[in-house]
C-alpha cells in the first residue's frame, strides 16, 4: 500500500530542482574542475581528475534526486542517503578547514551543495517516512 504524502508538489518541485542543480554542477565540475580552487583563492589541484570525479558522482546523484521527483512515495531511500551525503560533506570541510588545509571561503561549496538541502530533504523524508516504514509491514 502506498500512502499519498503530504506536500507532494513541494517535493517533487524540490528534487527536480536538486537533480537539475546536481546535473549541471556535476557537468561544470568535471569540465572545469579547477574553478572552486579559483574561486576559495586556492592553489590549483595537481590532480584536478579527483575533482571532476567527485562531479561527475554529484551528477549521478542528481538523476537520482530527478527519480524521487517523478516518484516521491517512493524515493525515501534515495533521499535519505542523498541527506547523509549533504550532513557528511560539511563534516568533511570542517575538518579540512580546522586544520588549516581549506580556506574559509572554500565554504561556497558546502552552502550550494549542503546546507541549503538540509531543510528541504529533511521535510521531505519526514513526509516520505511513513509510506516507507508502510512497506517494510509487506510481505515480500
Amino acid at each position: 500500500m502506498i500512502l499519498r504524502m503530504p506536500r507532494r508538489r513541494l517535493h517533487q518541485i524540490t528534487f527536480f530542482a536538486a537533480g537539475v542543480y546536481n546535473v549541471l554542477w556535476g557537468l561544470w565540475a568535471a569540465l572545469d574542475p579547477q574553478w572552486l580552487f579559483r574561486v576559495a583563492g586556492m592553489p590549483p589541484m595537481e590532480h584536478p581528475e579527483m575533482f571532476a570525479c567527485l562531479g561527475m558522482v554529484i551528477g549521478v546523484y542528481g538523476l537520482l534526486y530527478l527519480e524521487v521527483a517523478r516518484r516521491p512515495e517512493h524515493g525515501f531511500l534515495i533521499a535519505a542517503v542523498g541527506l547523509l551525503g549533504k550532513l557528511l560533506g560539511p563534516a568533511g570541510w570542517f575538518f579540512a578547514v580546522s586544520s588549516g588545509r581549506w580556506p574559509l571561503t572554500s565554504g561556497v561549496l558546502v552552502l550550494t551543495n549542503d546546507l541549503i538541502w538540509w531543510i528541504p530533504f529533511g521535510l521531505y523524508l519526514r513526509a516520505a517516512w511513513p509510506g516507507w516504514r508502510a512497506t517494510w509491514k509487506e510481505p515480500v
